[in-house]
C-alpha cells in the first residue's frame, strides 16, 4: 500500500472551507466567545494533566466540521495505517517510516520486511542501556583508568537538534555527567571546546548513520588528532562512539564494533532522538528517565491513532495549520514555550517541520500549485515579548502562535511560576482581545492628557487583537511530558504532509549544496577562478 496521491485543492471540503472562509473571515475571535459561553470547554481537548486550548482561533463547529471532512476525503485514516503499519511511505527512498517504532515499550509485534523489528529495537536499546550504565555508574573507565565526567555529542540536524533540545529540557533530571554538542563545521568552535576538554575523562560520540556526513566526520577527524596527540596513545576505541551502520568505516577509524550502535534506515534522522542516536539524552538523564520519555511519546502514538477527530490533538492543531497556512496566507507559526529549558525547541523544530514539509513536488511528481510547510520560529518567554511580539501584535503579519507552559515550577518557585505564567496569560488574551480606540482615549484621558495629545497618541497604541494562539499547559517539565510535546508535532507534521499530498519522509533539497561544497573542494584551481571561490580561497 501506498500513500494516496489526492490534490486537496480538487476536493469537496476544499472548496466549502474557501466557502466558510468567505463567511467568517470578518468575524473576530473575541465574537466567537461572546456569542458561546462554552466555547473554552468546547475547544481545548484534555489528555490526561495535558490541557490543549485551541479556542483562541479563527474558528467555529463548521470549520471543524469541515476539517474532519477533510481528513475523510483525503483518507488520512488509511494514511496513518500505513504509517504506524510499517508500509514504505517514503517513497521516494523506498523505506518505511517507523520513528515511533523504535519508541515502542509494549510486546506487541510488528513484521517488516519478514522480521520482527521490535525484538531488534528491543535488543539494542538494552545493548545502548547497559553501555550507558556503565559510564553513568563510573564501571566504564577510560584508557589512563579515570572515569568518565564529560560527553561530547558529535553530530548534525536531527543528530543534535534532538540530543540537544531534550537534554536542556531535562537538565532538572540530569546526573553528574557534563554534555557538550559539537555539530558545526566551525573550525573556531571546536577548537575553543578542545581547549577546555580533558581527554583522559572525555567520551566523543560520533552520531552519522553513513559515517561519512562532512561536517560530523570532519570534526570527529579532527577530535581523533586531538586526542592522539594530548595522550600520546591510539586509545580511540576507549573514548569513541560511533552511532551507525557503516561498521567499515567506523572500524577504519578506530571505533570497536561493541561501542558502534546503529540507527535503522527506517528512522529518518529529523526523529531519531528516540533511537540509539539518543545515548547521549540517556547518557545524561538515565535509563528510567529515558524510558518515561518514550512512554510519554508512546501515548501520544496511541492517542493519534485511537482518538476521534475533534478529541485528537496532532489532528486538530495540524489542520489548524493548514487554515492559516493556505487560506489566511499566513506564511510563518512561531513557537513560544514559557521555560527556559525548551530554549532549543524552536530550533529542532524548524528542521522538523520545515525539512519534512518544505517541499514543493506532491506525490505525483508534479509541482504544487499552493503553499505548503510555514516557516517555523520563536524563543522562549518572556524573553520573546521584548524581542518580536511588536510585530506579532501590530506588524502587518499573521503570525499565529503556539504557547507552550507548565502550572508548576520544577525548583517549587511560586512566586516566579505565577509572574511567568501571568505573562504567558496575558499575552494569549492581549493577541486574542487587542486595545480599541474608545479604550485606548479612556486610558489616555485617565492620564490627564489633552485632546491634542490624545489624538495623537491614539493610533499608535490601537491593538487589532483578533491574532490566533494556541496554548499547550503541562503539569510540569518531565521526561514523559517532553516526550508527549515532541510526538503531538512530529505527528501534526505527519497530517499535513498527508493533506498536502507530499513526501515527508525525505529532504533532497539538503543535498544539492553539500554536492557543491564537495566539488568545490576536489578544484585544483581556485585560485584561477574569477568567483567568489577564488576571493575566498586565495
Amino acid at each position: 500500500m501506498t500513500l494516496p496521491k489526492i490534490n486537496p485543492l480538487k476536493t469537496k471540503s476544499w472548496g466549502d472551507l474557501k466557502n466558510h472562509f468567505d463567511e467568517i473571515k470578518s468575524y473576530t475571535i473575541s465574537y466567537f466567545f461572546d456569542n458561546d459561553s462554552d466555547r473554552f470547554e468546547s475547544f481545548s481537548i484534555k489528555f490526561g494533566d495535558l490541557l490543549v486550548d485551541y479556542s483562541k482561533n479563527r474558528i467555529n463547529d463548521k470549520t471543524l466540521e469541515i476539517f474532519e471532512k477533510l481528513a475523510e476525503e483525503i483518507k488520512l485514516d488509511n494514511a496513518i495505517e500505513s504509517y504506524f503499519g510499517g508500509e514504505k511511505i517514503n517513497e521516494t527512498e523506498r523505506r518505511a517510516v517507523l520513528h515511533t517504532a523504535v519508541r515502542s515499550q509494549s510486546d506487541e509485534t510488528l513484521i517488516l520486511d519478514g522480521i520482527d523489528i521490535i525484538e531488534k529495537i528491543k535488543t539494542e536499546r538494552e545493548r545502548v542501556f547497559k553501555f550507558t550504565n556503565e559510564v553513568i555508574s563510573g564501571d566504564y573507565l577510560g584508557f589512563s583508568g579515570k572515569k568518565i565526567s564529560t560527553i561530547v555529542n558529535v553530530g548534525i540536524g536531527g543528530s543534535d537538534l534532538g540530543p540537544k533540545m531534550v537534554t536542556e529540557a531535562l537538565k532538572f533530571y540530569k546526573n553528574h555527567l557534563n554534555i557538550k554538542f559539537i555539530s558545526n563545521i566551525d573550525g573556531d568552535h571546536i577548537h575553543s571546546l578542545l581547549e577546555v576538554l580533558d581527554p583522559e575523562t572525555t567520551l566523543f560520540i560520533i552520531v552519522s548513520k553513513s559515517f561519512k556526513t562532512q561536517e560530523t566526520l570532519t570534526n570527529g577527524e579532527t577530535i581523533k588528532k586531538w586526542f592522539i596527540k594530548k595522550t600520546n596513545t591510539d586509545a580511540i576505541s576507549k573514548h569513541f562512539v560511533a552511532i551507525s551502520n557503516n561498521l567499515d568505516k567506523t572500524k577504519d577509524f578506530g571505533i570497536s564494533s561493541d561501542k558502534t550502535f546503529p540507527v535503522n534506515d527506517w528512522v529518518g534522522g529529523r526523529f531519531s532522538l528516540w533511537s540509539s542516536a539518543g545515548i547521549t539524552i540517556a547518557l545524561a538523564i538515565g535509563q528510567d528517565n529515558f524510558q518515561e520519555l518514550l512512554g510519554g511519546a508512546q501515548e501520544i502514538d496511541y492517542h493519534f491513532k485511537t482518538a476521534k477527530f475533534r478529541d485528537n490533538i496532532p489532528k486538530v492543531l495540524a489542520l489548524i495549520g493548514i487554515w492559516y497556512t493556505n487560506f489566511w496566507n499566513a506564511e510563518t507559526e512561531a513557537i513560544v514555550p514559557y521555560t527556559e529549558y525548551l530554549r532549543s525547541l524552536p530550533a529542532y523544530l524548524q528542521q522538523s517541520v520545515m525539512e519534512s514539509n518544505g517541499k514543493s513536488i506532491n506525490r505525483e511528481g508534479e509541482k504544487i500549485n499552493y503553499q505548503t510547510s510555514p516557516i517555523i520560529w520563536g524563543a522562549s518567554g518572556t524573553n520573546s515579548q521584548h524581542a518580536f511580539f511588536q510585530h506579532i501584535h501590530q506588524g502587518t503579519k499573521l503570525i499565529p502562535v503556539d504557547f507552550i507552559g507548565f502550572k508548576n515550577s520544577l525548583f517549587k518557585n511560586t512566586e516566579h511560576q505565577k509572574k511567568l505564567l501571568a505573562n504567558l496569560i496575558g499575552q494569549v488574551d492581549a493577541l486574542m482581545k487587542g486595545k480599541n480606540k474608545d479604550e485606548v482615549e479612556k486610558e489616555l484621558k485617565s492620564k490627564k492628557m489633552n485632546k491634542d495629545e490624545i489624538k495623537f497618541l491614539t493610533p499608535y497604541k490601537v491593538f487589532e487583537g483578533n491574532k490566533p494562539s494556541n496554548t499547550m499547559i503541562f503539569e510540569k517539565i518531565t521526561p514523559k511530558n517532553i516526550g508527549r510535546l515532541i510526538a503531538i508535532y512530529e505527528h501534526k507534521i505527519f497530517v499535513q504532509g498527508i493533506v498536502w499530498n507530499i513526501f515527508s519522509f525525505d529532504q533532497w533539497g539538503v543535498e544539492l549544496g553539500k554536492e557543491l561544497a564537495d566539488k568545490i573542494l576536489q578544484k585544483d584551481n581556485l585560485k584561477s577562478s574569477s568567483s567568489l571561490e577564488s576571493y575566498l580561497f586565495s
